[in-house]
């Protein structure tokens, strides 16, 4: 460190004063903070982010914050984010803040963990051993970040908690995605949560700039940003410091000088006191920052370098370590820093810190290339000598941090390995992943002896072993990839997942015959990442996976590519070929006894049984699958289980049912943080809710789960949903909105049918309300191309179904003939290819019937009232009500059973009101008012029609008018026929349409048919 700046001279160890003992400025942000903290100790939580440029004054206007807090006895717990090198600590301000908590409530912290402890050791590690617990998977950090969630309002129910976390430019990813869901799901308990950040480090591609965006938007964050001192605050900041007036020449140059940074006028006030003239004060910042240093011992100095390498803190113990120097030499440079306001000492250890990171950062800059790694050295090998001197948690990742910026790489990959282990550990897949990739950056540098001694077992879970010992077979490069693969994936970086996939494939080109299993590994995940980012289906790529490891013996990674292959077929194809995949997969993962895999196979295996046929041994087998999962403690199976039997359920009719078992899911996922789980199985309920006729109570899951999924596809099967409900509602407008919200989703490159299927319902059903029956044919005829795959007829029939009524309704219009033999041969085509494994579909199939025979106008009241009958056991209301409908219409026509009729149209209303389906409901009260038939209940029969009054009020002539529009038959051929002329044609026409309330000549047509208006009067 240079010792120039002759215009200053040394103090020595002097106590340096340069914090002003007077709060200034900064009124309305601590309101701000105090009217937060009120509103939070009234049970409504707060959540506030503090920025602004390094040396605004964040920290100083939070320390006045925190003094307010205390004295309103609030409990505050302080944690701050960790630069260690360039590198942050997992969850270290978590830690650190929780750390306190335990400290400050140790009684009610452990009521509020229990039974959650080992989950929450991965944050807390006093709380016990996360190791043992559940595999890691794509729901173990939402796990992690929900049961937090719960912890903190739990200890804030009656309490009142500040939760600050400083410092969030130095966040690590994780750090940032736990801050951001506990601000978005923050709803309960008295918490006030700060977080502070460097404004002027955030870059354009700084990681932090797009969670402060996405923060703007949550509307329960407020924003505070410090601007710096005027001139009147800087006078007031240097009173304070100097406890004087200060001179004016004084004030104007710091004020010029510091431009109003309240860190910087410490800084300058520093620097005049050790003997800068005004006029002389440092030009250079660095050199500013270094003065406070320059006036310490060579020994304080020393200590001042070695702590600016070490990280954010360092402890006692490892500093004395890296010092060498004596006891009391070393005490006495320390007081002599801590003295300077160079130093302090952490409060909760006996560690120590720079009072400012700008300093340290300074420090940090003027040390020279070699005595940077030499000091590196120096901190891993008294870490390797004495583990104990720095904390469990942050052993390992501080101990690769070191060696590598010791330029070992040697010693570092080692280091880095076991930091990446001890980050999967902890859920913090964005640090493993970082940390892999260093160690693939370390890996050509490494001598070949060193990388032989490293083995799969202790360093790669992500695959299985691959035709290979892993206690005796040396870790490879390729077991890296696949490690920063999965890393990758489940820190929800799936575009680098994919790219380290390729990477892996690119090597084993042309040598995947050599390497048969670790090919297929990544064929397999390249498929699902495929999938997951909608760039595919994935088949080429399970396809060539099937292709490397046929005719090899039973292993693992064999088991892995079937069970791909099963789920694959499963949602795409769920015939013959999946079914074996599945059962081959369960048997290859019983004989390597990998019993997740197994479970895993089996679960699928159940499904596709229930696809094809063999209902009750199918669902046997997922129950059991879930009992099992369950008491392994594998709950991500378990939560699996319960959306892949309740979507069985579903397809067997059974909605109620699925809703108990879907209730049940979702407890268990809630339970253990399954926040991924939870939008699938509420998916699953919306859609079984929407059977059952809870049409209400399904708008409002759906809408629920738009704003909490956390996958794509839970949210577009909530689209999917609120766009059915708006179409069985007549809101078509709404429909279409929804629709193509879905459609955003889903994509177009992996159509699935559960997915594609029901959206054509929606588009057939929207076309056939507007009239539109070319569009209708054009969506019939798309999926019928598509085909009706095993498994798939709970979409396939209400598809079919609402194509046939749409027939049906446009019968005797003249724009729909043409083409219409071709559709009713299409609907008949689709029926033969339908499955009816249970007596909701039989009831649609024999629906469909009459519907196609109503289409072709031979529809009978004895057949539809086997249509009820079908309907009438089962919870389908909707389709009961219309079922009711069709068959008082038809009872209507036949004649002589008027009373019958009118039960069933009560019946078929009341529903239709309940449900708040306008269609139904307007057609009910049509064919109500068109027989004169009563829908309010009456004891008396109803007064028979007088001749006339069947048809609306239409004149004779007017019904000779509208038959002739029903035709087709333009005003100008309407009164050459009938003999009138145009001019009294067109007056009949527009007293047509004003009595039947439509808009058209084609809408009045469809009602005359659909009403038999033109029929003999009933």
């Amino acid at each position: 460190m240079s010792h120039g700046m002759d215009a200053c001279a040394m103090l020595g160890a002097v106590e340096t004063r340069s914090v002003s003992p007077v709060f200034v400025g900064r009124a309305g942000e601590l309101t701000a903070l105090t009217e937060a903290l009120s509103r939070a100790t009234a049970g409504e939580p707060q959540a506030l982010l503090i920025g602004g440029e390094a040396g605004v004054g964040k920290t100083r206007l939070i320390e006045e914050f925190l003094d307010t807090a205390c004295e309103q006895g609030a409990v505050v717990a302080l944690g701050g984010c960790v630069e260690l090198g360039a590198d942050g600590l997992p969850f270290a301000p978590f830690a650190t803040a929780l750390r306190s908590l335990r400290r400050r409530l140790p009684d009610e912290l452990t009521a509020a963990a229990d039974g959650q402890e080992a989950e929450l050791a991965r944050l807390l590690p006093e709380l016990g051993d996360p190791g043992g617990h559940e595999s890691a998977d794509e729901d173990s950090t939402a796990r992690l970040f929900e049961l937090t969630l719960r912890l903190l309002e739990r200890l804030a129910g009656d309490r009142t908690i500040v939760l600050v976390l400083e410092d969030l430019h130095w966040a690590d990813a994780s750090t940032r995605h736990l801050l951001t869901y506990l601000l978005r799901t923050l709803r309960r308990g008295r918490i006030v949560v700060v977080a502070s950040y460097r404004a002027d480090d955030i870059h354009r591609r700084h990681p932090l700039r797009p969670l402060l965006a996405e923060l703007d938007r949550l509307r329960t964050i407020r924003r505070i940003e410090l601007a710096r001192f005027t001139r009147i605050e800087v006078h007031r900041q240097l009173t304070g410091i100097l406890a004087a007036e200060p001179d004016p020449g004084l004030v104007e140059e710091v004020f010029e000088r510091s431009d109003g940074n309240a860190f910087f006028v410490e800084e300058l006030v520093v620097s005049h006191e050790a003997g800068c003239a005004a006029g002389q004060l440092s030009d250079s910042l660095r050199d500013l920052l270094l003065v406070r240093v320059e006036t310490l011992s060579e020994d304080a100095q020393r200590v001042a370098r070695i702590v600016a390498e070490g990280g954010s803190t360092v402890e006692y113990g490892l500093l004395a370590a890296v010092a060498r120097l004596g006891e009391d030499e070393l005490i006495e440079a320390l007081r002599a820093a801590v003295g300077a306001n160079l130093l302090l000492a952490v409060p909760d250890g006996d560690g120590y810190r720079f009072r400012h990171s700008l300093v340290r950062e300074a420090v940090s800059d003027d040390l020279l290339p070699g005595e940077r790694s030499r000091l590196n050295r120096r901190y891993a090998e008294a870490l390797e000598s004495d583990p104990s001197l720095v904390r469990a948690d942050e052993r390992a990742n501080r101990l690769a941090t070191y060696w590598y910026h010791a330029h070992d790489p040697a010693k570092a990959l080692p280091a880095v390995l076991r930091a990446s282990v001890a980050t999967r550990k902890r859920h913090a897949y964005a640090e493993q992943l970082r940390l892999l990739e260093r160690a693939m950056e370390l890996w050509d540098e490494v001598p070949e002896e060193i990388r032989g001694s490293l083995r799969p077992m202790d360093y790669a879970e992500a695959y299985p072993p691959c035709d290979c010992d892993p206690e005796t077979a040396a870790l490879t490069y390729l077991d890296l990839l696949a490690e920063a693969a999965v890393a990758a994936r489940l820190s929800g970086d799936r575009d680098r997942a994919l790219k380290i996939g390729k990477m892996a494939l690119r090597l084993l080109d042309g040598g995947d015959a050599q390497d048969p299993l670790r090919a297929a590994w990544f064929w397999t995940e390249k498929a699902r990442l495929q999938s997951n980012l909608g760039r595919g289906d994935g088949r080429a790529e399970i396809a060539r996976a099937q292709e490397l490891v046929k005719g090899l013996p039973p292993s693992a990674v064999h088991a892995v590519v079937l069970v791909g292959a099963a789920g694959w077929g499963m949602l795409r194809n769920p015939g013959p070929d999946a079914l074996a995949a599945a059962e081959r997969a369960v048997e290859y993962a019983r004989h390597v006894k990998a019993e997740s895999i197994e479970l895993n196979a089996r679960l699928t295996l159940g499904t596709l049984m229930v696809a094809a046929g063999d209902v009750e041994t199918g669902l046997a087998e997922m129950h059991e699958v879930r009992e099992r999962t369950t008491t392994l403690g594998q709950f991500t199976e378990a939560a699996r289980a319960h959306i892949n039997i309740s979507s069985a359920l579903e397809s067997l009719g059974r909605s109620r049912e699925a809703v108990e078992l879907a209730d049940t899911g979702i407890r268990l996922a809630r339970t253990y943080g399954l926040v991924d789980s939870v939008g699938w199985v509420e998916a699953n309920r919306a859609e079984s809710l929407l059977s059952l006729g809870h049409w209400d109570e399904t708008r409002e899951a759906a809408e629920r789960l738009l704003r909490s999924a956390t996958s794509t596809k839970p949210r577009g099967s909530a689209s999917l949903r609120l766009a059915q409900l708006a179409a069985a509602r007549g809101e078509l407008d709404a429909a279409g909105r929804h629709l193509a919200d879905a459609r955003s989703v889903y994509g177009t490159r992996d159509p699935i049918p559960q997915y594609t299927l029901p959206m054509a319902q929606v588009e057939i059903a929207v076309a056939a309300a507007e009239g539109r029956v070319a569009d209708v044919r054009t969506q019939l005829a798309a999926a019928e191309r598509g085909g009706f795959p095993p498994g798939t007829h709970r979409y396939g029939w209400p598809l079919v179904l609402t194509a046939v009524t749409a027939e049906a309704e446009s019968r005797g219009l003249p724009a729909a003939d043409e083409g219409r033999a071709e559709a009713l041969e299409a609907i008949r085509r689709s029926v033969r290819s339908l499955a009816a494994p249970a007596p909701v579909w039989i009831a649609h199939g024999r629906q469909v019937s009459e519907e196609l025979a109503r289409a072709e106008g031979r529809d009978t009241a004895a057949r539809w009232a086997e249509v009820v009958a079908a309907y009438a056991p089962l919870e389908r209301p909707a389709q009961l009500a219309r079922a009711q409908h069709r068959l008082a219409d038809a009872l209507l026509v036949e004649g002589g059973r008027r009373e019958e009729a009118a039960a069933l149209l009560r019946v078929a209303h009341a529903t239709a009101v309940r449900l708040g389906a306008r269609p139904l409901r307007e057609d009910v009260e049509l064919l109500a008012a068109r027989a004169r038939l009563s829908l309010a209940p009456e004891k008396q029969a109803p007064k028979p029609p007088e001749p006339g009054d069947d048809t609306f009020g239409l004149t004779p002539r007017e019904q000779d008018v509208l038959g002739l529009v029903a035709a087709g038959r333009t005003n100008r051929q309407i009164a050459e026929e009938l003999f009138i002329s145009p001019k009294t044609a067109s007056v009949h026409v527009s007293n047509i349409l004003a009595k039947l309330g439509v808009a058209g000549r084609g809408e009045a047509a469809a009602l005359a048919h659909r009403l038999h208006l033109l029929d003999t009067a009933l």
